[in-house]
């Protein structure tokens, strides 16, 4: 396996970005991962690997480029659950400026370069992401139909609001599959949000899964801060691992 990083170009810059490759020479489906806030560092790196090691090509971006290279954090205080709060003021704005069309922008630079490497299979990729990056790969989903053939969004927030831009109401335009992987303890995705999300999709006829991990805090995959969860993490996994085999019919 190979990881390496790699500039994307897009519209307003370089954005910075791992690039992981399994052994082999191919032809790979494509996977698209989408960060949390706290963007690339080692422990998303290493997410990317176990997904490569199945026999997929992985790009991940990171999607606040704009404000610089990673890390744009003190990564050395990010499993310190006193400063969450802290790191978060210094996030947001950076957060706030990724607006859905922003995102449509980024997405599709993301999706030419994976597309342009070589020893890649032709045809869609798949997206998976978590926390903003989980609402986010939503959102590009439901920009580029064509081009995502399924997208997975883990302990991903916000995705319910009553706002007229709220990603759920997009999604009507998605035709790759759906998996939503929500944790139950968490403020920015509610029961009733839920509940809504699910309405929406039923109401589209929007293939999906909605799962609750009980007793799983919002950012459970990440194993790098105090909101881990070892079990529901390994449940994503094979959620994630059972979507992407199905979508490519390996």
């Amino acid at each position: 396996m190979q990881t390496t990083t790699v500039d994307v170009p897009t519209a307003d810059g370089a954005a910075d970005a791992y690039l992981v490759r399994p052994d082999g020479d191919g032809p790979f489906p494509t996977v698209l991962f989408f960060t949390d806030a706290f963007g690339l560092r080692p422990a998303v790196a290493r997410m990317a690997e176990r997904i490569a090691a199945r026999g997929y090509v992985v790009l991940v971006p990171n999607l606040l480029y704009r404000s610089g290279r990673a890390p744009l954090i003190d990564l050395s205080v990010l499993g310190d659950a006193s400063r969450r709060g802290e790191l978060f003021e210094q996030l947001r704005p950076m957060m706030q400026a990724l607006t859905p069309e922003v995102v449509a922008r980024d997405a599709a630079a993301y999706l030419d370069f994976l597309a342009g490497q070589p020893g890649v299979a032709p045809g869609p990729a798949a997206i998976t992401g978590y926390c903003m990056g989980g609402t986010n790969a939503l959102r590009a989903a439901a920009a580029y139909p064509d081009r995502i053939a399924a997208a997975a969004a883990f302990h991903a927030g916000r995705v319910v609001t009553d706002a007229s831009d709220s990603p759920h109401l997009a999604l009507g335009s998605v035709t790759g599959e759906l998996y939503f992987g929500h944790a139950d303890q968490d403020p920015s995705m509610t029961a009733a949000q839920i509940a809504t999300l699910e309405k929406t999709l039923d109401a589209a006829d929007v293939s999906y899964r909605s799962e609750v991990y009980p007793g799983a805090q919002h950012g459970y995959t990440q194993s790098d801060t105090p909101m881990y969860d070892e079990r529901a993490t390994e449940r994503h996994w094979a959620a994630l691992f059972d979507l992407l085999d199905r979508t490519f019919r390996r």
